[in-house]
């Protein structure tokens, strides 16, 4: 199956490409210099890393493949939030708004938050990468 960022920017609570810009640039220049946002900006990379590879394969496994993994991958996802959420709680603590992860939304208002939190740590993933040449 191939698809398109047009395909996915119809889908409920999709990012735009430019939004996703705009809260990536919110988190750095909260984090700054900081070494322990820093730490937890890294921490966020990796578990993001790990879901972004789960979440690439998903639409080539088979659906038996599918419904063994789904717990890791729903894990996982858990994981991305738990450390967004760990970041922008140091952030504020430190004086930051961190109102990136507000924009962000919390799947407990609205279940599409969740996957708009899973796009947003695809991004990261897609910065990170293309960075990496």
């Amino acid at each position: 199956m191939i698809t398109t960022y047009k395909e996915y920017i119809k889908l409920p609570k999709a990012l735009s490409f430019e939004q996703m810009q705009t809260i990536h640039k919110q988190i750095i220049l909260e984090v700054g210099k900081d070494s322990e946002a820093l730490e937890l900006y890294d921490d966020l990379i990796k578990v993001a890393t790990r879901y972004a590879t789960i979440r690439a394969n998903w639409l080539l496994l088979s659906r038996e493949e599918k419904l063994d993994q789904d717990s890791g991958r729903t894990s996982c996802h858990d994981s991305v939030i738990t450390h967004l959420n760990m970041l922008a709680r140091y952030l504020k603590q430190q004086g930051e708004t961190a109102a990136w992860r507000d924009e962000l939304g919390y799947e407990e208002n609205d279940s599409y938050n969740r996957k708009a939190i899973g796009d947003f740590a695809c991004y990261l993933v897609f910065v990170n990468s293309i960075n990496a040449r």
